[in-house]
């Protein structure tokens, strides 16, 4: 069966890998997935986004598996009508994602970004200090908790821990109202899908005055036009982003100029235990569709 992990891993991955036969192909290197594709099985997918067009270049594509759980990258309804599967991994990355959350939240609140670049600045050590007015701390601070999946249910203990106090939301369950969530919490933290009902559901400006926006979920969910200006103006104080609306972020972005932004490139999800993890479950499905077993965490 050929099988194809669609993503920018290194040396060490490639070898692993081709030891269970599955073939490591950049997400960067667009002609090897074009050889790649009228062979391809089972396509393991990450981020780049598999649509119709490159569906129907793999005839023989039997499965695309999601190394994660969101699937808006994918074209489930061009998948369904070729009777290909869609599977995703819920649960593998969420202890790497959760552990990220929280580093972004005490990155905005001590300002890491202004500090680092402080220190590496000629007489910047000195002036850093003014900017611990600006700093705080987690403990005694309200998190809300937008989305209350795998993620959200392991950092609640994490911030609890800390001492910080929790509201949480989703369409499922919660603790308090969307709007009490969004408009009292000191920080808020997406965790949501993004479906048609949650794109652009957050409006910065409804959030309070001074608050902290974390984002590692999708950046859709965001409007990030008036983010970057709640930002500028001074409503929010600081934002955390590990994902944007248009991956990659065009380095001239208006949010990458600003010093209150803490941006990282949609790799919260990225550790070595969540490839390991990832890898040994896309591997049992793998076994599964060869064996014409039913397959985990079907989606399509």
């Amino acid at each position: 069966m050929k099988i194809v992990f669609h993503f920018d891993g290194g040396a060490a991955l490639a070898e692993q890998l081709a030891a269970e036969g599955v073939t490591l192909c950049p997400e960067s290197d667009e002609a090897a997935l074009a050889r790649l594709l009228p062979e391809v099985e089972v396509l393991w997918h990450v981020l780049k986004p598999v649509r119709a067009e490159l569906i129907a270049r793999a005839p023989r594509l039997k499965l695309v598996q999601k190394i994660g759980s969101g699937v808006n990258t994918i074209d489930v309804d061009a998948c369904r009508a070729r009777g290909i599967a869609v599977c995703n991994l819920p649960g593998t990355n969420s202890r790497a994602v959760a552990e990220m959350t929280l580093l972004l939240m005490l990155a905005c609140l001590r300002r890491l970004r202004e500090l680092d670049a402080a220190v590496r600045r000629p007489g910047g050590w000195r002036e850093a200090w003014s900017l611990q007015e600006r700093a705080g701390e987690l403990g005694g601070r309200t998190v809300g908790l937008l989305g209350y999946g795998a993620v959200a249910r392991l950092l609640v203990p994490m911030l609890e821990a800390i001492g910080a106090r929790v509201r949480y939301w989703s369409r499922s369950a919660a603790s308090a109202s969307f709007e009490t969530v969004l408009a009292q919490s000191d920080i808020v933290s997406l965790h949501l899908p993004l479906v048609p009902e949650t794109e652009r559901i957050v409006d910065p400006f409804r959030m309070k005055r001074g608050a902290i926006l974390v984002n590692t979920a999708r950046g859709a969910l965001v409007d990030e036009a008036r983010l970057a200006a709640a930002l500028a103006s001074g409503h929010l104080s600081a934002a955390g982003l590990d994902v944007f609306a248009t991956e990659p972020i065009a380095p001239d972005h208006p949010l990458l100029a600003l010093p209150n932004v803490v941006a990282t490139p949609h790799l919260a999800w990225l550790t070595r235990e969540t490839l390991e993890r990832s890898v040994a479950a896309a591997l049992e499905n793998t076994k599964r569709l060869a064996a014409g077993l039913p397959l985990l965490h079907r989606v399509a």
